[in-house]
C-alpha cells in the first residue's frame, strides 16, 4: 500500500515558516556544546520529542490529507484487486442473506436510516423523483426498501449477473416493470448517462474501487445528474487510514480521506451522518450527500 500526503490547497511557505520557527523556538534553549555529540542520550530523546511536536504544529496550518492508493497486480489480464471482489461475489447467493452476510439483524435498521437521510434531499427546490440509479445494487435491496417508494423510475448497475436477474425475476415483483435498464457492469468502466438522475446511490460500493477509479467514477456521475440532483454515497468508514479486506477485497477509508476524493472528483458535500443503531462490532457506516 502506498502513501502519500498532498497539500489540500494554498500555498504551504507560509506554514513551513512558521513550522521552521517554531522547532527553531523549541531548540533555543538546549545545549550547543550537547548538539556536537551525535549519540547523546539526550539529543537523541530531543530529535525524537521536538521534531515531532514541529512536524503536528506544521500539520495542524496545513491541509494535509494522507491518500493510500491501492497497489494492484494483474491475474489473468485484470487487477487484483478487482479480481479478487469478483471471484468472491460469484459465491454469494442471490438473496437478502448474501447481501448482507452475517449481519441479518441490521437490514431494517439500515433501510431507515437510508429513508431518513434521503428525504433531506428530495421534494421541492431539491432533488427531482423521476428517475434515480442505484449502484452496486446487488439484488435490488435498496432499491426496494428505499428508492421505489420516492422515484417514479429506476435504474440498477451492478457486476454481477446472477444478482440482477434474481432482482428483476423475482426480488423486485411488480417494481420490476419500473426499472428502465440494468446495468451489468463494473463501476471502474461504468459511464452512466448523462443528464437523467435525480438521485444517484452507491451502497457499499465506493469500498470495491481504488481512489483513481472512484474520484473518476464520481466525476462521470455528476454529469449524469439532472437539475439539483445529488449522489448519496454510504459505506463503511475506517477509524483511521485505510483498511483492506483481502476476503472481498474491499478498502474501508477514513472519512477524511473519502471527503478528500470528492473534492478531487469536483463535488461539494452537502451532508454527512453517521448510521446509527448498529452493532459496535461492526465498521462505523457513514452517508454522504454530494452535487
Amino acid at each position: 500500500m502506498e502513501i502519500s500526503l498532498e497539500d489540500g490547497g494554498g500555498s504551504a511557505s507560509p506554514n513551513l515558516k512558521r513550522a521552521h520557527q517554531a522547532f527553531r523556538d523549541r531548540w533555543k534553549e538546549t545545549d550547543e556544546s550537547m548538539c556536537r555529540h551525535s549519540m547523546s542520550f539526550h539529543l537523541q530523546h530531543a530529535l525524537r520529542s521536538e521534531f515531532f511536536a514541529s512536524y503536528l504544529y506544521l500539520i495542524e496550518l496545513m491541509p494535509v490529507v494522507k491518500l493510500f492508493p491501492v497497489t494492484c497486480e494483474y491475474i489473468k489480464g485484470e487487477k487484483q484487486f478487482y479480481y479478487r471482489a469478483q471471484q468472491f461475489y460469484e459465491d454469494v447467493p442471490a438473496s437478502e442473506e448474501g447481501m448482507l452476510g452475517d449481519f441479518m439483524e441490521i437490514g431494517n435498521v439500515d433501510l431507515e436510516g437510508s429513508r431518513q437521510f434521503l428525504k433531506r434531499f428530495v421534494g421541492p427546490g431539491k432533488a427531482g423523483t423521476h428517475c434515480a440509479l442505484d449502484c452496486g445494487s446487488g439484488i435490488g435491496r435498496v432499491s426496494k426498501g428505499v428508492l421505489f417508494p420516492v422515484f417514479e423510475k429506476m435504474e440498477l448497475a451492478d457486476m454481477m449477473e446472477h444478482f440482477l436477474l434474481y432482482a428483476h425475476e423475482e426480488y423486485l415483483g411488480d417494481d420490476a416493470d419500473r426499472v428502465e435498464t440494468y446495468y451489468c457492469y463494473n463501476l471502474q468502466e461504468f459511464t452512466p448517462p448523462k443528464n437523467k438522475y435525480d438521485v444517484i446511490w452507491m451502497q457499499w460500493v465506493a469500498c470495491h474501487l481504488t481512489d483513481k477509479d472512484l474520484m473518476n467514477f464520481l466525476i462521470r456521475c455528476k454529469k449524469s445528474l439532472r437539475p439539483n440532483g445529488v449522489i448519496i454515497m454510504k459505506d463503511n468508514m475506517a477509524r483511521q487510514g485505510c483498511k483492506l479486506d483481502p476476503i472481498d477485497s474491499s478498502i474501508s477509508r477514513h472519512l477524511d480521506i473519502m471527503k478528500c476524493i470528492i473534492a478531487k472528483a469536483g463535488l461539494e458535500v452537502l451532508a454527512v451522518e453517521r448510521q446509527e443503531g448498529f452493532p459496535e462490532i461492526i465498521m462505523p457506516v457513514w452517508m454522504i450527500a454530494m452535487k
